[in-house]
């Protein structure tokens, strides 16, 4: 099923994309709508667990492939793949997994999401320093500001790969390559790109990506990546029979992580959530990443355009296609945007209400590749 099979068919986007029958979904960003095949998967296996053991039901052959599907998104290994859930615990993992010495310091945004802000400010307790990257431009972060900032007692560098306002791409090649030259490690908040844009984690050493945003799979269900050469350094923080070794369900004396990213897996999996997930990964690499890509920046475009002809102000309007996203918030001074946004919920066009630190309201508009250019155009006449 391509891109332009689902378009050109409209009883074929509303079979696989049920949420299109009754509302303009635009809220990508936010939590998504569960594709009809992700559901179904999720149903299917939750009916077979009615007759059986639940584990016995899912073969270990279906978790493996998960971690290759997984695996070929990030252009990773598949031992380099770890379920372990949300975004925000995969982040504390690295934050208190690292052995951290007093007087380290690390480099973050204070207007990232907060998950990937906490962690870090929380290793103060630990006599490590979370210094706060200063930008030009609310969102905006180039690979040449933050090397300006890291000095020799800089451990870690953690960054969203998109800004889940702005919608400014980070360029993870360029700043991982200095990040690596200077021995600096490069932990990434991939949630606002992982399933709509390409993210390769080649100059990366950590990432973390929920699967609810653009991955179209089911909340806590997300990518964990760890680097090869990096397991033996970050510690896991959690303890169970599965990460460690205990054959025959038998303690053992001395505490033996396995060999792979699975040490950051203490316990038994969230099954419904690796089927959905499963689903959801193969959806995602048969409609093909850069063509999802491709499709993003079209509508991107259409998007931008029409907004700034109705005078509204669009954050990172000019950004360059390597920085552009599948994100655009936009905002007018005389404008009451909550009041716009419940309007718009109650025409069945669902986009995401934002604020900023100073108290400015965005309306967030995040489509996904199963968007119509017409339902873009409802929305700027619904404006």
């Amino acid at each position: 099923m391509t891109i332009a099979e689902i378009l050109s068919d409209e009883e074929l986007r509303r079979r696989e994309f049920p949420v299109t029958r009754d509302k303009i979904f635009l809220a990508h960003a936010a939590v998504c709508p569960l594709p009809r095949r992700v559901a179904e998967a999720i149903r299917d296996y939750s009916l077979k667990t009615t007759l059986g053991d639940q584990e016995e039901t899912m073969s270990v052959a279906q978790i493996q492939r998960a971690r290759a599907l997984a695996a070929r998104l990030l252009h990773a290994r598949a031992e380099e793949i770890a379920f372990v859930g949300p975004t925000s615990l995969a982040l504390s993992f690295v934050a208190n997994g690292l052995p951290w010495h007093k007087g380290d310091n690390l480099l973050c945004y204070f207007d990232d999401y907060p998950s990937n802000v906490y962690p870090w400010m929380a290793l103060a307790e630990r006599g490590v320093e979370a210094r706060l990257l200063n930008v030009r431009e609310y969102g905006r972060i180039d690979a040449a500001d933050v090397m300006g900032q890291v000095d020799e007692q800089t451990r870690l560098v953690a960054l969203a790969s998109n800004h889940f306002v702005t919608g400014y791409r980070l360029d993870l090649e360029a700043l991982g390559k200095a990040l690596r030259e200077r021995n600096i490690l490069f932990c990434i908040d991939g949630i606002q790109t992982v399933g709509a844009f390409p993210t390769s984690v080649e100059h990366v050493d950590f990432l973390a990506a929920d699967a609810h945003k653009w991955l179209l799979g089911p909340c806590g269900a997300g990518l964990f990546f760890v680097r090869q050469s990096i397991q033996a350094q970050l510690r896991p923080i959690v303890y169970g029979w599965h990460n460690i070794r205990c054959p025959n369900f038998v303690a053992q004396e001395q505490l033996v992580f396995r060999p792979d990213a699975g040490r950051y897996e203490a316990g038994s999996a969230n099954l419904l959530g690796l089927v959905g997930l499963n689903a959801a990964m193969e959806l995602l690499l048969e409609a093909g990443v850069e063509n999802i890509a491709g499709r993003l920046l079209h509508l991107r475009t259409l998007l931008v355009a029409g907004l700034r002809e109705k005078g509204w102000t669009v954050l990172q309007a000019d950004a360059p296609a390597r920085h552009a996203s599948g994100i655009v918030s936009f905002h007018r001074p005389e404008a009451d945007v909550p009041a716009l946004h419940k309007k718009l919920l109650a025409a069945r066009i669902e986009t995401s209400l934002r604020t900023d630190r100073g108290g400015r309201h965005y309306i967030r508009v995040s489509p996904h590749f199963y968007n119509t250019d017409g339902e873009i155009l409802r929305l700027l006449e619904s404006l």
